[in-house]
């Protein structure tokens, strides 16, 4: 893997290697921008197959926090950890000190914060070695799990995104296609309950799938068959890259809107729901409840502020799909036009400062 010409390429900060070998620490920290502040974004746990696989994943994540921070409004820039290691018999409390002291030492450049395969309970170990942590537990004065809150604006985003397929952002009587029963999704499943949805699930793990059945009146059905299922709404919970060229001509839905990080395997894939004529959320749009949510502790946390700036998910996607429409472009385009433009702006008016900087300091002399 040509790491540099990678990084050359969308212009990446910096890529830390951490290893430590007592607690089998094996961890890639990628920090891809850091215009608009320091980068934010999670620790992520998994068993990748190969370096280069958890390399790409780190990448390809800490890019898309960049955007997704720009796009939610937070002065805060892009960047991404994963651990490889299975998250279900290789952790220790071991591993996540050392991993936080390698936070340490980036003195504030990176934040992070749990992700697929870590926990609150993770983060509290890590917080036991730096500050530059958030989603610890809550006597620590923190928010805790993000995931409530990141469902909550899943669910607004799919709300702005049937307003704009069928008319209405009402959900009432839509079946709602929900592929992964995690945390968030879970919490998704709660609204779309509430509001009078059709909900239909599936997830590799059973127990998952029983809880959202039990609750919610859920329809469950085979993994490999989400995709084939007649609903109005696609909402992709799991793991990235289910919207592919196998997948893409099943796809029934009008709307795709799930928190799944990279649901597009390729940007082709976006253009190609564009063709169909799919609404589509880009997903570091309407998953950034979350990163909301965590990026307000350091202001000190306030559950009722974040939840309204949360609601800032239905309009940015409101104004995406204006963008869509006026310049006949896929909605991910128009996503990533409105986060460049944020962060090419700020960082115009930086250089036009140290410029002018310059002047008045050359003129003193």
């Amino acid at each position: 893997m040509a790491i540099f010409v990678d990084m050359e390429k969308y212009d990446y900060e910096q890529v830390l290697f951490c290893q430590d070998k007592n607690s089998g620490l094996k961890a890639i920290i990628a920090l891809h921008d850091t215009t608009l502040g320091p980068a934010l974004g999670g620790t992520r746990m998994w068993t990748y197959a190969t370096e280069e696989a958890a390399i790409e994943d780190a990448l390809r994540l800490a890019k898309g926090m960049t955007y997704k921070n720009a796009a939610a409004g937070l002065d805060l820039g892009g960047g991404k950890t994963v651990i490889i290691g299975d998250p279900r018999k290789d952790k220790n409390p071991e591993l996540f000190r050392a991993f936080g002291r390698y936070i340490q030492s980036l003195n504030g450049r990176y934040i992070t914060a749990e992700d697929v395969g870590t926990t609150v309970e993770d983060m509290d170990l890590i917080h036991l070695e730096t500050d530059y942590v958030t989603g610890i537990s809550p006597e620590f004065g923190s928010s805790g799990n993000p995931s409530p809150v990141t469902a909550y604006g899943v669910y607004m985003g799919m709300k702005a995104a049937a307003r704009e397929a069928f008319g209405s952002d009402s959900l009432e009587g839509k079946t709602v296609a929900v592929q992964g029963v995690g945390n968030v999704a879970y919490g998704l499943c709660e609204h779309l309950y509430k509001e009078g949805a059709k909900i239909i699930v599936t997830d590799i793990n059973e127990q998952a799938v029983k809880r959202a059945v039990d609750a919610f009146k859920a329809t469950a059905i085979d993994p490999d068959t989400i995709y084939d299922v007649e609903c109005d709404i696609y909402a992709p919970c799991a793991l990235g890259a289910t919207i592919n060229d196998d997948t893409i001509h099943r796809i029934k839905a009008k709307v795709v809107a799930g928190s799944a990080n990279n649901q597009l395997k390729l940007p082709k894939h976006g253009d190609m729901l564009h063709e169909k004529g799919i609404v589509y959320a880009p997903d570091y749009i309407i998953n950034a409840g979350g990163v909301i949510n965590v990026a307000d502790e350091l202001n000190g946390y306030n559950r009722n502020r974040v939840m309204k700036k949360v609601e800032i998910i239905y309009h940015n996607l409101n104004r995406i799909f204006e963008i869509s429409i006026e310049s006949n472009i896929p909605t991910y385009v128009a996503a990533d036009r409105m986060a460049e433009e944020r962060i090419a702006s700020v960082r115009a008016s930086r250089n036009q400062f140290l410029t002018n900087g310059h002047h008045v300091l050359s003129r003193r002399k």
